[in-house]
């Protein structure tokens, strides 16, 4: 596929399932200008309120912004929460039939209290245990039942540790794409995080690699990056491991070819949600081309672009095509010219 706008106008031709925690993030925007006499704590005089999409929701938001044509799969309270969180997800033409309502959970909910552009305190509410049986077999049907009749091009698991996603959610839905073709791309957590066994693309950030392995891992030295990526292949049998380094940029392998990306010079008010947009674009990206080189650099760019923002927000996709082509115009991704790292000297190999 040639040139940055047709891929961008290919997102629209993409059907994307979402399956994982859902949250609704409520925020309360203020200002501080006293302490509390009760207690050492300042006082927000809260002004306005708003509530968005957080959690596996703001990562089908992502999906939905550039364009594709995105279902969630998940499980909610039965609660005026879960009403609102449905209802956003309704504004953005993302379609909730495969949203379970449980009277035995609540829905996830973070709650942030913001004032001069600084988060003063957040506050969850939220049930973590995993979904008994007949909820991830329900839910279970409900994703085979859309892959057969959407036949959907990615499916995208987003883990937060909430407990929507069980060992047996995973291994079945994983074998029911491979077996109809279905890509597959996974932003692990702890609980689950070698439970993900013969997806495409697995993308932890680097902590949750340290964790999730037991091993020493730098995000400025490509040879133990390497060594990660080949521990969890050994493991997991998946195709593609993309690992976010915060402020180090973003790695990538595939094989035996690997490569480190910087990040782009960015004003960060917030990382909030960042990862979100990084397996969106990135999933996104590499289903509609196959080019793995082009999908890493395009979600280092995005991830950055949403860290410009305060709180959990879906990328603009005026803003990151723009930056794409002019950042990517050139075939330039940040190679060692521009401070990364390519391992033993290869090109990174396209799929």
């Amino acid at each position: 596929m040639s040139g940055i706008g047709a891929i961008f106008d290919a997102f629209r031709n993409v059907r994307v399932g979402v399956v994982g925690d859902v949250m609704l993030d409520s925020y309360c925007w203020g200002r501080v200008e006293r302490i509390s006499p009760e207690a050492p704590v300042p006082v927000v005089d809260v002004r306005r309120r708003e509530h968005r999409l957080g959690g596996a929701g703001n990562v089908a938001l992502n999906l939905a912004a550039l364009g594709a044509q995105v279902a969630v799969f998940s499980v909610i309270g039965d609660d005026a929460e879960g009403l609102t969180l449905c209802g956003l997800f309704e504004q953005q033409g993302i379609s909730t039939a495969g949203i379970l309502v449980s009277r035995e959970r609540i829905t996830t909910q973070k709650t942030r209290v913001i004032a001069r552009n600084q988060q003063m305190l957040r506050m969850d509410s939220e049930v973590a245990t995993a979904l008994p049986g007949e909820w991830t077999r329900r839910l279970s049907a409900a994703l085979e039942d859309y892959i057969d009749r959407q036949a959907p091009l990615l499916l995208i698991f987003e883990d937060y540790d909430k407990g929507v996603l069980t060992e047996d959610l995973i291994r079945d839905t994983v074998d029911a794409c491979r077996a109809r073709g279905v890509r597959t791309a996974v932003d692990p957590k702890r609980r689950n995080f070698l439970s993900y066994r013969g997806v495409d693309i697995f993308k932890p950030n680097l902590q949750e690699v340290r964790e999730g392995l037991g091993i020493r891992v730098e995000p400025d030295d490509t040879a133990s990056l390497d060594a990660a990526h080949a521990a969890l292949n050994a493991r997991l049998g998946h195709r593609i491991s993309l690992i976010t380094l915060s402020e180090h940029g973003l790695y990538y392998a595939e094989g035996r070819a690997s490569q480190r990306i910087p990040s782009h010079r960015r004003s960060i008010s917030d990382v909030s949600g960042a990862g979100d947009t990084v397996i969106a674009v990135a999933a996104l990206a590499h289903a509609v081309t196959g080019d793995l080189a082009l999908a890493a650099g395009m979600a280092n760019i995005a991830g950055g672009l949403v860290c410009e923002e305060v709180g959990t927000v879906a990328v603009s996709r005026t803003k990151l095509e723009a930056e794409c082509r002019r950042l990517l115009a050139d075939g330039s991704l940040g190679g060692p010219e521009a401070g990364g790292d390519r391992s033993e000297g290869d090109q990174a190999r396209k799929p």
